[in-house]
């Protein structure tokens, strides 16, 4: 990773922490937490990219950039690209600027959209990799588009596996039982990994 990369990284961390304990919880200001992923959970997706050779990433929850940044310099040593996906205007803001900030704004296509509208336009078997970040109540009703979307061997990722257990546990449970071969990881939040094998 290069210095810049890594300076701004650390930047948007504590950016991150002090943006969200200004807003509580239940506030109705509580869409402008960033609630980005953790620093190990960046270097965990990183690796996986490089690991499973991933070049077309999807990553539905934008928010300002943190984590489409580790997506991105990983799928830049691959020849790859991201596209993320975030409804909100000023976290879409924020995450422009740093991926200029970045140097890697020509490795990601970003679009300020529905993700359930992105996910029924995308083309069948599209995606390598696809990384969950959202509102976990509508991941029930994506599944069956992000199964079409994600090629086969393709790998699925999601945050707050562990930390929102029980909100995530109907979509786990329907995952488990189209036949993916599934692992929970305590990395960060928790990461969700899901992957399918043979041409179904």
């Amino acid at each position: 990773m290069e210095p810049a990369l890594h300076q701004l990284l650390e930047e948007l961390e504590r950016f991150g922490l002090q943006n969200d304990a200004g807003i509580d919880r239940a506030s109705a200001e509580r869409p402008l937490r960033m609630l980005n992923i953790t620093r190990d959970t960046g270097e965990f997706l990183a690796v996986l990219v490089r690991a499973t050779g991933a070049r077309a990433i999807l990553e539905i929850g934008t928010s300002n950039g943190y984590s489409t940044l580790w997506l991105a310099d990983a799928a830049r040593a691959l020849g790859g690209k991201v596209t993320t996906v975030e409804l909100l205007d000023a976290k879409f803001a924020l995450a422009q600027e740093n991926f200029r900030r970045a140097g890697l704004a020509d490795r990601i296509d970003a679009l300020q959209a529905d993700a359930g509208a992105v996910l029924r336009d995308a083309a069948e078997g599209y995606y390598d990799f696809i990384f969950l970040d959202s509102e976990r109540s509508l991941y029930l009703d994506w599944w069956p588009d992000i199964r079409r979307v994600l090629r086969p061997n393709g790998l699925l990722v999601v945050d707050n596996a562990v930390s929102h257990a029980e909100e995530m546990a109907d979509f786990v449970q329907s995952v488990r039982a189209d036949g993916f071969a599934c692992s929970l990881v305590p990395v960060g939040k928790g990461e969700f990994l899901a992957t399918r094998g043979g041409a179904g």
